[in-house]
């Protein structure tokens, strides 16, 4: 046996055959996903998509952050296979119901008319997953954000888990350590979180989720707060809206970045992305710079669009994005 693996990495030939396998592997892999995948199944797909989608926002401003948070709250639990879209069945329990979902999650509407619109055009081919993918970088474009190439390719998932969805998803509460650690548990880095975090410049926030910040006076611009505070009583009004920027609330921007440096975070888990920790640096970069800002977002969106991708034969392409063919 020692002989054979000596041989293995003395001989240039085997040597160079085991490199080319390697290499050949992960072009495999990368290749699972393609930009023209539905050039010939579906040509129409991405402007029919498209369509739909900006006529969505057109109509819903608000619904452009909604449909990028929807793609992430898919991506970060069992993968993009869309399974955030399955609604509750005596078989699944569905992911809509999960404490960060619940209540707060939109767009779910807005997915399953630009699947309608597709499934005229090319029924049975193009999935759910994929449809939220593109959905996500339309959004953003939309509203002045970066536009980026997405990978297409993937499958609809048959299950949901909202028992993942509400261990997986980050919450408003987490510190830096936890954040920087859901996120590496998807190959996601620091970057790519403060990057992905910076979404929320075009959001908004219920008052439930950032009341205990704006009434603790720690770490936080007492003007701000006294602002937030008349939305947000200390007792009641859970439900009450906030947008995460007060200056630019509706248009992707890197207003967000400033106003952490401002101590004008919404909530915990903004703030703690500037506050003294490893993750300030970056933070004062995308506030200086958004270019810089818009380049990263695009790039954490393709990487976070090929987390546990389903593709292949797994999974399927549902009819409707609600529930299983």
């Amino acid at each position: 046996m020692e002989t054979s693996v000596h041989n293995v990495l003395t001989s240039p030939a085997k040597a160079a055959a085991v490199v080319f396998a390697v290499l050949l592997l992960s072009t495999v892999c990368q290749a699972q996903l393609t930009s023209t995948f539905y050039d010939n199944s579906c040509p129409n797909a991405l402007s029919t998509i498209r369509t739909s989608i900006r006529n969505s926002i057109a109509a819903e401003r608000r619904m452009a952050a909604s449909l990028i948070r929807l793609h992430f709250h898919d991506c970060f639990v069992q993968g993009c296979d869309a399974s955030i879209l399955l609604e509750e069945t005596p078989t699944i329990e569905s992911e809509q119901t999960a404490l960060p979902n619940k209540d707060s999650a939109r767009g779910y509407r807005v997915i399953e008319k630009a699947k309608s619109e597709v499934e005229k055009i090319c029924p049975g081919v193009v999935s759910c997953a994929d449809i939220l993918a593109v959905a996500a970088r339309d959004a953003s474009a939309y509203v002045g954000g970066p536009s980026y190439t997405v990978r297409l390719g993937r499958r609809d998932s048959t299950t949901a888990s909202r028992t993942l969805a509400n261990s997986q998803l980050p919450s408003f509460k987490d510190g830096l350590d936890r954040l920087i650690s859901s996120f590496q548990n998807k190959g996601l880095s620091p970057r790519d979180l403060v990057a992905l975090s910076g979404a929320h410049t075009l959001g908004h926030a219920q008052c439930f989720t950032f009341r205990d910040r704006i009434y603790s006076n720690v770490s936080i611009d007492a003007g701000f707060a006294s602002t937030r505070k008349r939305t947000c009583p200390a007792v009641g009004g859970d439900a009450n809206l906030a947008p995460f920027d007060l200056v630019t609330p509706n248009s992707f921007d890197n207003n967000y970045f400033k106003n952490l440096i401002q101590l004008k975070g919404l909530l915990e888990s903004d703030q703690v992305l500037f506050s003294g920790g490893s993750t300030d640096s970056i933070v004062r970069e995308y506030s200086r710079s958004p270019a810089a800002f818009n380049s990263d977002f695009a790039t954490a969106m393709i990487k976070m669009g090929n987390i546990d991708i389903l593709t292949g034969t797994a999974g399927e392409i549902r009819k409707i994005c609600s529930a299983i063919n």
